[in-house]
């Protein structure tokens, strides 16, 4: 979608101004000129949500409903804490994917303003004493996500094969350091077993879907967190860990509980 190089546009005060000031950096291009270089103007673009508030909002209340959903399974509770955990930290972002798809969210994005790394450049030598930056998701990376998202879209799944992948997807028994790991490959078998017999009866014909789908929700985990946490979390959380949140939400009520 980025046909043409920003480098070379209509504006080519800022391409100048950052070829003059790039020339006291040329140990970042390895002793050569940045126009010998690949152009990298297409990963360089940040953007952000068009509608903010409408879309983090609408991701917040899908988070919700995920945490909702693996409070609800008992089985995920009959596992050691250690293991709930680091199902959550590996599983919290495909299955919250899932969800977005399943409540038919949409956003838009628009690129970012870019006088970012120009302030890199201009204030180096105090940047080392600040705290880093927020990243900003790319264009590139937002493209790939919305790929995924459209995918799924053409599956139409139903509530069913959404509740017995998102089951498949969380009692993953690769996750390195897992203490329960042949209970949990029982369960994720289970899941798939129950995924592949509600085919039968709502798609007869077609043989390959169960396959389709599992290929497919594969996709999910090649998203990274910091892209999901960036785009639609950020703005509301500021600095916290989405991590540390998530899980204060599954204990929420456990905790109360338990408390004097």
């Amino acid at each position: 979608d980025c046909e043409r190089c920003q480098c070379h546009s209509e504006d080519k005060h800022t391409a100048i101004l950052y070829t003059l000031l790039s020339q006291n950096r040329k140990h970042s291009w390895g002793g050569r000129s940045p126009a010998h270089q690949r152009c990298l103007c297409h990963q360089r673009r940040t953007v952000c949500l068009r509608t903010p508030h409408v879309t983090c909002q609408a991701a917040s209340n899908v988070l919700v409903k995920t945490i909702s959903f693996m409070k609800n399974l008992p089985a995920f509770y009959l596992l050691p804490r250690e293991d709930q955990l680091l199902l959550l930290d590996s599983c919290w972002v495909p299955l919250f994917l899932l969800g977005l798809v399943q409540e038919m969210v949409t956003f838009e994005v628009m690129e970012t303003p870019a006088p970012s790394m120009l302030k890199k450049i201009l204030l180096d030598g105090q940047s080392k004493q600040q705290e880093p930056e927020r990243t900003q998701p790319t264009l590139a990376a937002v493209q790939r996500l919305q790929c995924c998202l459209n995918t799924f879209w053409k599956l139409d799944l139903s509530p069913k094969e959404y509740a017995y992948l998102k089951g498949a997807i969380l009692f993953n028994p690769d996750i390195p350091g897992l203490r329960a790991s042949v209970y949990i490959e029982s369960l994720q078998q289970e899941a798939q077993r129950a995924l592949h017999e509600v085919l039968q009866p709502l798609h007869p014909e077609d043989h390959g879907r169960f396959a389709r789908i599992l290929l497919i929700s594969s996709t999910l985990k090649s998203i990274p967190p910091t892209l999901i946490t960036d785009l639609f979390f950020r703005p509301v959380i500021g600095n916290a860990d989405i991590v540390d949140l998530i899980v204060e939400m599954l204990y929420e009520i456990t905790d109360r509980q338990l408390a004097p």
